[in-house]
């Protein structure tokens, strides 16, 4: 990450974390415990950055972003919880999950409790009524379209015919939805709605550009760079862009090698690198990281179009699209 995102991320961070720590105070203190743990330990904050940078390229201030930056934060989470549930992983951000922690049951409620607290925080905007409530249905926009994603990622565990296409409309739900809103909601913060569409666009393609990055990832990073185990979308049979160009390129031997490990909960350390390697080997790595550069460069394309009041915030959006393709965590 370029230093001066850095320097940025690390000046919204800790207002973005005041104001959800705020907000997630309540009783019974067990469940607010919960609610809270995963915002507490870390997280990039990109979400809420985005909608701040955003907001500030189109001449508002920070103070007129940061209650929309968080609810998006607190949405994220939310999903994050929900998801650890779902995909039965262990740890998060280099800590163990909620439902680890505090069981399912609780686990469940803390991530309603994230859910309703995103619009409470949206609640506290101090744009125009008319404002607030297109802020409401973008953000409602986004949490029905990440559902929907999240149903066809598993929905996919189940298929061998998924196709690129079907990925990237998944990818574009589930992951770029919430970046979408996020670069919205920061035009909606500067009183800009003509733009929220231009930037919704320009978000949902930094999505599915770190989506796909993050596919990478799971595949060839490391562990104590990422906080994520490795290997672990081949353990719950993900059907990844990686995947979907493996099987279309390896020998029909190979092919059922890697089918025979993908979604196989009891392989072994030794076969899952097996198995990654026959995806390299297939050539699929190298064309899933021209494909997030291709997106990323499009995603530029819109950036570059936008009437701006602060370059040096645009800058720093152009690092983050350079951040989202090129990132190793």
């Amino acid at each position: 990450m370029a230093n001066k995102l850095k320097e940025f991320i690390a000046e919204v961070k800790p207002k973005v974390d005041a104001f959800i720590a705020e907000i997630l105070k309540g009783e019974p203190k067990k469940l607010y415990d919960a609610a809270y743990h995963l915002p507490s330990v870390g997280g990039k904050r990109l979400r809420p950055a985005l909608v701040i940078m955003v907001a500030r390229t189109l001449g508002a201030t920070f103070e007129e972003a940061l209650a929309p930056a968080a609810s998006v934060e607190l949405l994220h989470n939310f999903t994050l919880v929900h998801d650890d549930i779902m995909d039965k992983d262990e740890k998060r951000r280099g800590v163990p999950t909620v439902h680890v922690l505090y069981g399912e049951p609780m686990a469940i409620l803390a991530g309603d409790v994230l859910y309703a607290k995103a619009y409470e925080a949206l609640l506290k905007a101090p744009q125009r009524p008319d404002i607030v409530v297109e802020m409401t249905r973008m953000l409602t926009w986004a949490a029905v379209t990440v559902a929907e994603g999240q149903a066809l990622d598993m929905m996919f565990e189940d298929r061998w015919d998924v196709s690129e296409e079907e990925y990237i409309e998944m990818v574009k739900k589930k992951t770029g939805a919430l970046f979408g809103a996020s670069a919205a909601l920061g035009a909606l913060s500067a009183s800009k709605p003509e733009l929220k569409d231009l930037l919704k666009e320009f978000g949902i393609l930094l999505g599915i550009a770190f989506q796909i990055k993050d596919d990478i990832l799971s595949l060839v990073g490391d562990e104590k760079v990422t906080g994520k185990k490795k290997y672990n979308d081949l353990k719950e049979g993900k059907k990844t862009l990686l995947v979907i160009k493996a099987l279309e390129r390896l020998s029909e031997e190979e092919k059922k090698k890697l089918m025979s490990i993908l979604g196989n909960q009891n392989a072994t350390d030794e076969e899952l690198a097996e198995t990654a390697n026959l995806i390299i080997k297939s050539g699929a790595l190298d064309y899933a990281l021209k494909k997030a550069d291709e997106i990323g460069k499009r995603a530029l394309e819109i950036l570059n179009s936008l009437p701006t009041k602060n370059p040096e915030y645009l800058e720093l959006l152009k690092e983050l699209v350079d951040f989202a393709v090129k990132r190793e965590y």
